[in-house]
């Protein structure tokens, strides 16, 4: 178990030339006025929403334990969980790959201490602490078996460079799971800015190099998409 930044790419080092690929412009009062492929991206939930990240209703609004079975988590695999926030998704998953290893990447130190308070009291040694930056997700390369992002890449500063970076670190046949709540249903109580369309969540990952295996419709309010490298 590690509590400190693994060596992987320096701070918030670009991956690839990826100059001029975002605009810039007024747009939704919850956004930052910088636009890539059409989309706003949104302000980051700061750690003060720690609490509704562990709101005793999420299990029922979202259905983690499905999200869960759809990951078809093995006892080695090795999953990053980027924007691990608070951990709500690590300390459900470390326990099943108990085998394996769980990296749980964020870039607010506030999450990360809460992450390390908790390690520090449920005894689990598979669990590494990752801090992230803005453009680098700061793993080691060919390293991952499975990706999850929940509710988080639509707040990625630099999402070219974030998917490409993630990209360096999986090993081949990894999956990336890429989980948003569904722009396409205005009855899921969700601001839009916070939303993605499984269109363009493709655009999106194609610019980066992946593919859409499969959308798995079978989580309340959101999408869970399964993409591979192209």
């Amino acid at each position: 178990m590690s509590f400190t930044s693994c060596q992987g790419q320096k701070k918030d080092e670009p991956t690839e030339n990826t100059t001029e690929i975002y605009t810039y412009k007024s747009g939704d009062y919850n956004g930052i006025g910088k636009w890539y492929l059409g989309r706003e991206i949104a302000h980051v939930m700061g750690f003060q929403g720690m609490e509704w990240l562990n709101r005793p209703e999420r299990e029922k609004e979202e259905n983690v334990s499905k999200l869960l079975e759809n990951m078809d988590i093995q006892s080695d695999d090795v999953i990053a969980d980027i924007g691990a926030g608070s951990g709500y998704h690590v300390f459900k998953m470390a326990p099943i790959a108990h085998e394996g290893e769980v990296y749980a990447v964020d870039i607010q130190e506030e999450m990360l201490a809460e992450m390390r308070r908790q390690l520090q009291n449920n005894g689990l040694d598979n669990v590494n602490l990752i801090k992230g930056y803005e453009q680098s997700v700061n793993l080691p390369e060919n390293t991952i078996d499975k990706v999850l992002m929940v509710d988080v890449y639509h707040e990625f500063n630099y999402p070219l460079e974030m998917m490409l970076s993630i990209k360096k670190s999986l090993r081949p046949n990894a999956k990336v799971y890429l989980i948003e709540y569904r722009g396409e249903d205005r009855s899921i109580p969700i601001k839009t800015i916070h939303k993605m369309t499984e269109a363009q969540s493709i655009k999106e990952m194609e610019a980066a190099g992946f593919k859409l295996v499969k959308n798995i419709d079978n989580l309340p309010w959101q999408h869970c998409m399964v993409f591979e490298k192209s």
